[in-house]
């Protein structure tokens, strides 16, 4: 069934090891907008399942997948029945959380169980530095992987100078930018849908 015809199936991805914490904020406020345009979404806290790092063996390459034995199978065939993916992470030393890096390094090989082309992205990115400049490198890794998958990143919600738990619920002006760009990227894909069944 092609989009517009079905609710928008929603996934995200939190690589704070924080429960609770900015990022899982920032990121619910997103899931709350994508809810309000009517899609189902899920949400799956990655410091909380197991996920080993890619060993560089490339038996991905001949099997068709991974030979670990842990939770990232079902969180790639979440991605693949997802239309919308939103990634959520702090920024770490300049850069995503291990937790977040261990999940994306294991997207290689995944080609058989994920086909990422025609989804859409959001990125949430929070950190202490009240510059948002600081979080230019997580923000250019996401770009430039996401364009690689042929992937439409539909926006980026960038939340500055939070720190302690629950900061970020200060930031009103923020938190609306992410519900909003939740219905946004809803709407988005619903259009898309229906601009492909007028043809």
């Amino acid at each position: 069934m092609e989009p517009g015809n079905r609710p928008a199936s929603v996934s995200a991805f939190v690589g704070s090891p924080r429960r609770g914490g900015n990022t899982e904020i920032l990121v619910d406020e997103i899931l709350q907008g994508a809810s309000e345009e009517g899609a189902n979404p899920t949400k799956h806290r990655l410091s909380e399942l197991q996920i080993g790092p890619c060993r560089g063996c490339d038996a991905c390459r001949e099997l068709g997948e991974c030979v670990q034995k842990d939770d990232m199978p079902a969180l790639l065939r979440r991605m693949e029945e997802s239309h919308i993916w939103v990634f959520g992470t702090p920024v770490y030393w300049w850069g995503p959380t291990a937790q977040f890096k261990l999940f994306m390094d294991r997207w290689y090989g995944a080609g058989a169980i994920v086909h990422p082309k025609g989804k859409l992205a959001i990125l949430a990115v929070t950190l202490g530095d009240t510059q948002a400049s600081t979080a230019r490198h997580t923000v250019g890794m996401f770009e430039d992987a996401l364009r690689y998958l042929d992937v439409e990143l539909h926006a980026t919600v960038i939340a500055a100078g939070v720190n302690a738990r629950g900061e970020i619920r200060g930031f009103t002006d923020v938190l609306e930018r992410a519900r909003r760009t939740g219905r946004d990227a809803v709407a988005a894909f619903t259009d898309i849908g229906n601009r492909k069944g007028a043809t």
